[in-house]
């Protein structure tokens, strides 16, 4: 029993493994905490609740994994106010009411033949069901994702934005992967999704949305992962002032900033530096592109007094 208890825990980490290689060769930085939970959400068939602050590859995850399976991806960006028409489906309403008018002409024609009220009423609540049916039905993401006959991978994205209400909502497709409908009965997905919630901590999350998901806490990564991220991400830059970026870049989020830069800031500083042919990192140019990297007045503000210094800094850190 303990060797094969071993043969499966080997299995495991070889596939855990294999994820994080598949995830790199798309792009994607991860380690192995988030290998283990996407191996760990595929085998369980559990929703991946990911929180951490904005822009640490939250999304960019969800969109690796559907590319590391081969599967399409579903993104339902939640906003408040959010409802089930938006996100699981909703009728046709002018579609309806054309047939309503066709009907109408045909009413005659409908009626003709009919000797009783009764029997009057059966021919018009035939057409009820009709009006109510799959050619008057639009769906939305999470019903599409529900139907999806060889799967797919449906991202919730910025779920801390909705209200309570449609957490509430999403409760019962977290659990069995089904919904209710009720003029068609309830819809049971034949291949489950592959779920992942974001959070960007805006507002607590309900428990009994936590209870039903796996959680994956991403958070601003340390310096050797944030410089393989830009490698793999910008690999035109050079290597020497990729260190230095990131350098600076984990130096300034120490500092009281009202939004401290995400990796996604650091892409794109780094894509800065190569747009304008950049060899080195000096103050004038670190102050003249602050707002690649910082989103707040105050926050540019507070960082460029400081500039000389976290450089100078930084210098004397690669000199030694």
């Amino acid at each position: 029993m303990f060797r094969a208890m071993s043969e499966t825990q080997t299995d495991a980490g070889a596939e855990i493994a294999e994820i994080q290689a598949g995830y790199a060769a798309r792009g994607y930085v991860s380690d192995s905490q988030i290998a283990t939970a996407l191996f760990l959400a595929r085998k369980l068939e559990k929703p991946m609740l990911v929180e951490g602050p904005p822009g640490v590859g939250k999304t960019e995850l969800a969109k690796a994994t559907a590319d590391f399976l081969n599967l399409p991806m579903i993104r339902l960006q939640c906003y408040e106010g959010l409802d089930e028409s938006k996100a699981l489906y909703e009728w046709q309403y002018g579609k309806q009411l054309l047939y309503t008018q066709v009907l109408k002409e045909k009413l005659g024609d409908l009626m003709d033949g009919a000797q009783t009220l009764d029997q009057s009423m059966q021919r018009l609540n035939d057409f009820e069901d009709v009006f109510f049916s799959e050619q008057f039905l639009q769906t939305r993401p999470l019903l599409q994702a529900l139907r999806a006959e060889e799967g797919t991978v449906l991202l919730i994205d910025e779920i801390d934005k909705s209200d309570d209400e449609f957490e509430a909502f999403l409760l019962e497709i977290l659990s069995d992967y089904q919904i209710s409908v009720p003029e068609l009965g309830t819809v049971k997905a034949k291949t489950p999704p592959l779920v992942f919630l974001t959070s960007n901590n805006t507002r607590e999350i309900g428990d009994a949305l936590k209870r039903r998901c796996l959680h994956l806490y991403i958070d601003f990564p340390d310096a050797a992962r944030e410089n393989a991220i830009l490698q793999a991400r910008v690999p035109q830059l050079d290597g020497v002032l990729r260190e230095k970026v990131v350098d600076f870049v984990q130096a300034i989020r120490q500092m009281d900033l009202k939004k401290p830069p995400a990796v996604s800031e650091t892409i794109d500083w780094a894509r800065t530096l190569v747009l304008l042919n950049v060899q080195t990192l000096d103050a004038s140019f670190v102050q003249d592109t602050l707002n690649v990297l910082l989103k707040f007045k105050s926050d540019i503000e507070n960082v460029e007094s400081d500039v000389t210094r976290v450089l100078r800094e930084i210098n004397a850190v690669a000199a030694t």
